[in-house]
């Protein structure tokens, strides 16, 4: 008699909408099953597969909601700002929308006409879009104005018959499928056909059957190899700037499944890809884990904190993603546990990451990368006053029409209590507040009270005084400081360039925490300087009896990255011609030792942060040009941009008329 366990799994497997080939797998894994005690450890294997086989979705997917307005309205209520990604975000759903409405086209051949009739009939109603030639000339002149997918010919045909066109199509269409169909049917023209090129042959009468099958199959395979074709979307940007909620946008819009999953701290190829089936404690991986519970074999998953994967000697998990994210293997990924090809290729991958820089080469590579850039302080306020604000109030219990913040008190949270691009801190800021004053409520007796409004002062009085005073501009011109702009992970920042001399022996000293780069900035600057000395009427022999010390202060804070070459440049020209430097103009660039100024990054944060200190003129190298118009008006807005080749033109710009 058949053990109960085993009649339950054989029904399993007839009913499971599974392809055959892994209904034959799991098949056989049923008879090995059938010969093993049923309390022994190998049988636990074998029952724990098999009921993981069975639960994956193989055939189980949702159908995409292709409307492009209805996306773009759901990108515009879930996030203020971010323009450029959603522009970016909307162009690639439109590719996807066209190839989702756009029907694939088939070429009957045939000289009779009844048999390309019937066959253009069948195909129209399976929701092809049809086109029929009644000999091979005639198939070329269509196949010229429009290619076809698949070709469906006949063999004997006059004046081009199909093995000629079989050869003209695959000279001059090489994408094009070729189905052969002969009423002469040999073993002599099936070989001559596949090796001309035909991807399949079916001799007279056609069954109708297999031929649907095998023009659905084909037609799969090319939606496989053409699906989003181009490369995973990368959000890459500092943190709290919205990638993960784009991506929940993002499958919200296409009306599919999401899933989220952090690769932060994850170091072991198994976890990703599963362990094999060889011990009692084995599972599959990360991905067709989460495909399991998502129920669809094509949800929108976003690989969170890609840069933060750990590679060291014992293995590199980030090289499983070479596989996973490219179109050209996905489609028969293989988990060590499950041992048998899933199909990936319609899944939606998005990748995050804060330093696109730490990935690997090959993987960026097969990825598109969309910057995140920081939110300027008119797009926090506005988020805090239409979102955060009344998410927190009504999170806490308390009556958003009781409780009012004032723009003034919300920029003090913003300027006081948070220093980041994104938004996170400025959320957690908020929550605080609201818990404050959800116990202040209790305690005073009731939990709703009257209607409070809270300023700057009404904030410093339940969260204490500010965290942090952002770094103001000097105001009197002064010889020797130079104020420079750079990017950190929490967004721009302005820098001092401070430089002395002293009697000495040729010693440049710097101190202030620097990089490797930022030094041989300094060492940079300063030869150019000895060697264009008469330029700048300075003695030749300065360095000769002088020490030169450059500092940067807040010397506990680590600072290096390639853009204050021409900070450095323009402080030490300060001192020594002695001409002071205006400390309303902040400069960012980098320059070569023959003075040219190369181009840096993070020119949105670095414009924000010198608005906020209060500098009114900023030097960008020329070669940002491009990038400088590219920004919004409420970004430079109060700010002069001056643009420069070269170090010649910076003392006019930047050093006070003699």
């Amino acid at each position: 008699m058949i053990p109960h366990h085993i009649q339950d799994l054989q029904k399993r497997i007839r009913a499971a909408a599974i392809p055959s080939s892994v209904r034959e797998t799991a098949t056989q894994e049923l008879e090995r099953l059938s010969g093993m005690d049923r309390f022994a450890p190998e049988a636990g294997i074998a029952i724990n597969y098999l009921e993981f086989l069975l639960s994956l979705p193989w055939e189980i997917v949702t159908r995409d909601n292709l409307d492009l307005a209805r996306a773009q309205a759901i990108l515009q209520a879930r996030h203020l700002g971010l323009d450029t990604v959603k522009e970016r975000v909307l162009e690639f759903l439109a590719v996807k929308t066209l190839r989702g409405t756009s029907r694939p086209k088939i070429l009957v051949v045939d000289d009779e006409e009844i048999a390309r009739t019937n066959l253009a009939y069948v195909f129209e109603k399976d929701g092809y879009d049809v086109s029929m030639a009644q000999n091979g000339l005639e198939a070329v002149y269509y196949m010229h104005k429009q290619p076809a997918d698949i070709v469906i010919t006949d063999l004997k045909m006059e004046r081009m018959d199909g093995i000629q066109l079989l050869g003209q199509i695959r000279k001059q269409w090489p994408d094009t499928s070729v189905i052969m169909i002969t009423g002469y049917a040999t073993v002599d023209t099936a070989v001559t056909a596949l090796k001309e090129g035909a991807d399949h042959y079916l001799s007279k009468p056609v069954n109708l059957t297999k031929l649907r099958e095998r023009v659905r199959d084909m037609m799969d395979a090319k939606e496989r190899a053409s699906h989003l074709n181009g490369p995973v979307l990368c959000f890459t940007g500092p943190p709290g700037t919205g990638k993960t909620s784009i991506g929940r946008a993002i499958a919200e819009a296409l009306e599919r499944k999401f899933v989220r999953f952090s690769l932060a701290g994850l170091r072991d190829e198994a976890e990703l890809r599963g362990h094999r089936r060889t011990y009692v404690g084995a599972m599959a991986g990360r991905i067709l884990t989460e495909i399991q519970k998502a129920g669809v074999r094509n949800p929108v998953i976003m690989l969170d904190e890609m840069d933060k994967i750990i590679q060291d000697f014992k293995g590199d998990a980030a090289s499983v993603f070479l596989e996973v994210l490219d179109p050209e293997q996905n489609a028969a990924f293989v988990d060590h546990y499950l041992d048998i090809p899933f199909d990936l290729s319609s899944v939606m991958f998005i990748a995050t990451a804060n330093m696109a820089e730490n990935l690997p080469a090959p993987l960026l590579d097969r990825m598109e990368l969309i910057e995140f850039s920081s939110y300027t302080l008119k797009e926090k306020e506005a988020i805090a006053t239409r979102f955060l604000v009344p998410a927190q109030l009504k999170r806490h219990g308390l009556n958003k029409e009781l409780i009012t913040l004032t723009d003034e008190g919300i920029r003090s949270l913003i300027l006081g209590y948070t220093r980041e691009a994104g938004l996170r801190g400025l959320e957690k800021k908020i929550a605080s507040l609201c818990r404050k004053l959800a116990r202040q409520r209790v305690e005073q007796g009731g939990s709703t009270g009257g209607k409070e409004t809270l300023d700057a002062r009404g904030i410093a009085a339940l969260l204490g005084s500010p965290f942090y005073t952002r770094t103001r501009a000097l105001t009197a011109p002064r010889v020797g400081l130079a104020t420079g702009l750079v990017w950190t992970e929490t967004g721009g920042e302005i820098i001092f360039v401070e430089v002395a001399r002293m009697k000495g022996n040729k010693q440049l000293i710097l101190t202030g925490s620097l990089g490797d780069v930022l030094r041989e900035s300094a060492q940079a600057a300063l030869s150019y300087l000895r060697s264009n000395a008469d330029l700048y009427r300075i003695d030749p022999g300065f360095f000769e009896v002088s020490d030169i010390h450059i500092h940067l202060p807040s010397g506990g804070v680590s600072k290096d990255g390639p853009s204050a070459g021409i900070t450095i440049f323009v402080a030490l020209l300060s001192l020594l011609t002695g001409r002071a430097v205006r400390q309303d103009v902040a400069l960012s660039g980098e320059m070569t030792l023959l003075g040219d100024i190369l181009p840096v990054g993070g020119v949105r944060e670095k414009v924000l942060a010198a608005s906020q200190a209060g500098i009114r003129k900023i030097v960008f190298p020329q070669k940002n040009d491009l990038v400088i118009k590219g920004l919004g008006n409420d970004v430079v807005q109060g700010v002069e941009i001056v643009l420069a080749d070269t170090v010649r033109e910076l003392a006019d710009i930047v050093l006070v008329a003699e």
